[in-house]
């Protein structure tokens, strides 16, 4: 049964994974979808070129609160039931890969940044304050949300090997990190000839549905 479980919280997380916040959000407060303008990329980012900050932050946090709410559930619940370890790493990279592959949108997501975000919360709340002060060093430096978010993600393994040494959650932050710099890959050629959109330049307004 612990085998049964465990694929159970893994399914469970991918679901909680697909919720796409971003049409969420922008279909309630009457905003184009996210997938139709700038990026396509149903992402806080992307919806904030809606000219909406208000929509972009309960994207963010939406999908920042799925990736911890999914391994939280797994450590506070899951060794009731056998699922600890390495099926909590499972359960990480479930609901990350929830997000850039969901169901409910034909497989077609976001970055998983916020998740990835969301997910190291619940692993360790210092390591996620490690990986912020990063991005917020690299932001403030170079003004390129993708290389900050690059970043982050890179040192999060490392981060968590200094403090923990090797377990089951660094693989999971190293599959993880590798993900999100690949989803990143436009974001990296655009940086490399110097057309990556900075911090701060005004973004692109579109209209809502009507």
């Amino acid at each position: 049964m612990q085998v049964v479980y465990s694929v159970l919280a893994v399914l469970a997380a991918y679901l909680i994974g697909s919720v796409p916040f971003a049409v969420l959000s922008s279909s309630l407060m009457g905003l184009a979808d996210p997938r139709t303008y700038g990026s396509g990329n149903p992402g806080a980012t992307n919806v904030l070129r809606s000219g909406s900050k208000v929509a972009a932050a309960v994207t963010l946090a939406g999908d920042t609160f799925k990736g911890w709410l999914a391994v939280w559930l797994a450590l506070r619940f899951g060794p009731d039931y056998g699922v600890g370890g390495f099926s909590v790493a499972l359960v990480a990279v479930a609901v990350f890969l929830g997000h850039l592959y969901p169901l409910f949108l034909r497989f077609r997501g976001g970055k998983g940044v916020a998740t990835a975000a969301g997910v190291i919360i619940a692993f360790n709340a210092w390591i996620a304050l490690a990986c912020a002060i990063t991005w917020l060093g690299v932001a403030v430096v170079f003004r390129y949300s993708s290389l900050a978010s690059i970043a982050a993600a890179v040192v999060a393994p490392f981060f968590w090997a200094f403090v923990f040494g090797f377990d089951a959650r660094l693989i999971a932050l190293f599959v993880i990190a590798g993900f999100i710099v690949y989803r990143h890959r436009v974001n990296i050629k655009s940086l490399a000839a110097g057309t990556e959109r900075r911090i701060g330049t005004k973004p692109a307004r579109v209209s809502g549905r009507g």
